[in-house]
């Protein structure tokens, strides 16, 4: 007789944001930290690509959920709920950088439109993982921030969101109420105004690689 096994109990799937925050917005406090829970890395992410400074991205992250919890009932689910809730990260970075004093301002034209055909290529290289490959990307990833910390503040919210959090053109769009030929433009100058600032750093590692290839040859 063949033996029978027990049926496989499938983990209940967690619930979709929409209806958490239909609960949270009926007064519901544990749907509401669980949405927290769920963005709370993500909106301390992009406060930290914003302002450069840990202690001020978990201020941010503070005063964004402060906001949310205040303004929740007045989401009415025309976006992802994500969506706005990085509209309201961003606006919070962007009133800190205003209030902060005795930064050069760089004014470039914001919105005017562009191809997207020279857009800067973000590629790395696939290397293998070791020490000095480690250190050479932390580095990467220090002189990464620090020029992003650089960038006009209407170019730096649109590339945190599209490069590094990964949202489309689009989603970016209706998080900073932006038209999506304005996301294009400022992403594209943003890009730019990167790679200007990197090319020191990359023509330096680029150096540093070739000078170990030909020491390895000998």
């Amino acid at each position: 007789m063949k033996e029978l096994t027990k049926p496989v109990q499938l983990k209940a799937l967690p619930p979709p944001d929409l209806e958490l925050v239909k609960k949270a917005q009926q007064g519901n406090n544990q749907a509401f930290e669980e949405l927290v829970k769920r963005y709370e890395q993500r909106v301390y992410n992009i406060a930290y690509r914003m302002l450069s400074n840990e202690e001020e991205a978990k201020d941010a992250l503070q005063d964004t959920f402060l906001r949310v919890f205040r303004f929740i009932k007045k989401f009415k689910g025309d976006s992802s709920f994500y969506t706005w809730l990085y509209r309201i990260t961003t606006n919070v970075c962007l009133t800190r950088l205003k209030q902060r004093k005795g930064k050069e301002q760089v004014t470039i034209s914001l919105d005017e439109p562009v191809s997207d055909e020279d857009d800067m290529q973000r590629e790395i290289p696939d290397d293998v993982y070791n020490p000095e490959i480690l250190y050479q990307r932390r580095r990467m990833a220090n002189a990464l921030q620090d020029a992003i910390s650089e960038l006009p503040s209407d170019y730096r919210s649109v590339v945190v969101l599209r490069d590094l959090q990964g949202l489309s053109n689009k989603e970016a769009g209706k998080a900073l109420q932006l038209s999506i030929a304005a996301v294009k433009s400022r992403l594209h100058r943003g890009r730019v105004f990167l790679r200007n600032r990197l090319s020191k750093f990359l023509e330096t590692r680029s150096a540093s690689v070739i000078s170990r290839s030909e020491r390895n040859q000998q």
